[in-house]
């Protein structure tokens, strides 16, 4: 039932109640309160939000890929590099289709087309979870009738096709040879802007990523204590506000406060320490490699040859976290790499002691 009430300043209020729903708003004119009563008593009886947030008109998946975001904005929360391009991709591939055209079918069409483009199933599957994601909040927040099951029945499709899935887990190591040949080969290159050898040796030092070189800031290092403040680290349980306290430690083969006095020393700044981009240390890495034949080596490597390190030099796991940042200690176990040959000499120094 809805009811209209002119008010002293001459404008007129809005009331609306309908199966328990309340909702009121004031217009310059009366027909515009009817029309708008008339909207919302339409929405209570189809089961939609009722909200001021919620668009007048959402139609189409490219309106839920909006929606999304300004809610995501409206509560100051970012959008991550990765969701980012999932979603604009939902927004470019299928952002046209209306609610009602998007079926399983088109579902697996789309990933298909991710697929011809490259992607592969780690990156369909996140494409396809970020779909379910946006569909999710419409329904939840804001009443918007969406037929989820659709998405679900494509996930079914999508894995027995083999066109979704886990990420394999990577056990690739550089070898203190092909260390050594890529910081010869950066120290060597005089056209290179930034200090790669540093930066690699550092990688393995810290096992930090490289977005996390590049952030860190002379700021925020403890002098006495050796250690460096790591702001916003990657959790996937909790997207912000990670911040955590680095120990700065020699315990892989490379000296990571050592390395940070030599950065100080080569370049006299306030701001970050490594003031670089990461997308571009990761390219310079790539060549390296490249022009050095080093085959199927990522930067992201030094990270989990940094960790195996550690435990190598006797942390326990509990310890090697405070370095690495895993909130999860069980993501740590595939970084031991734990040889008979380890056991038997760990074995031995044991008896000599």
């Amino acid at each position: 039932m809805s009811s209209f009430t002119k008010l002293p300043s001459g404008n007129w209020r809005a009331q609306v109640r309908r199966k328990g729903r309340y909702v009121s708003q004031s217009f310059r004119r009366r027909k515009d309160a009817e029309e708008w009563a008339l909207k919302m008593e339409r929405r209570v009886d189809r089961g939609e939000s009722v909200s001021a947030r919620r668009p007048d008109d959402i139609n189409t998946i490219a309106d839920l890929v909006d929606l999304h975001i300004a809610d995501m904005l409206d509560m100051r929360k970012r959008l991550r590099r990765s969701k980012a391009y999932s979603l604009n991709k939902l927004r470019d591939d299928i952002g046209h289709l209306r609610f009602n055209q998007l079926d399983r079918e088109r579902i697996i069409e789309f990933a298909k087309r991710r697929r011809d483009e490259g992607a592969g199933p780690v990156t369909i599957a996140m494409d396809v979870s970020y779909l379910k994601t946006i569909m999710l909040h419409a329904s939840a927040v804001h009443g918007v009738q969406l037929d989820i099951d659709q998405v679900n029945l494509a996930r079914v499709a999508l894995s027995r096709l083999g066109m979704i899935g886990k990420g394999r887990e990577r056990n690739r190591r550089p070898t203190q040879e092909e260390l050594d040949l890529l910081i010869d080969y950066f120290e060597a290159n005089d056209r290179q802007k930034s200090p790669m050898a540093r930066i690699v040796k550092f990688a393995v030092a810290t096992a930090m990523r490289q977005s996390e070189i590049c952030s860190i800031e002379w700021s925020d290092v403890d002098e006495r204590k050796h250690t460096v403040l790591v702001r916003d680290r990657k959790d996937p349980r909790n997207k912000d506000g990670n911040d955590q306290r680095v120990p700065l430690v020699d315990l892989t083969g490379y000296d990571a406060w050592q390395l940070l006095q030599e950065q100080r020393t080569n370049r006299k700044s306030k701001g970050r320490i490594f003031p670089y981009n990461s997308r571009s240390v990761g390219a310079a890495f790539r060549r390296a490699c490249q022009e050095l034949e080093i085959e199927d080596l990522h930067f992201h490597d030094l990270r989990h040859e940094g960790t195996s390190r550690l435990f190598e030099a006797g942390l326990q796991i509990e310890q090697v976290a405070l370095v690495t940042g895993h909130k999860d200690w069980k993501m740590l176990k595939r970084y031991t790499h734990l040889s008979a040959d380890m056991i038997v000499n760990f074995a031995r120094m044991n008896q000599r002691v």
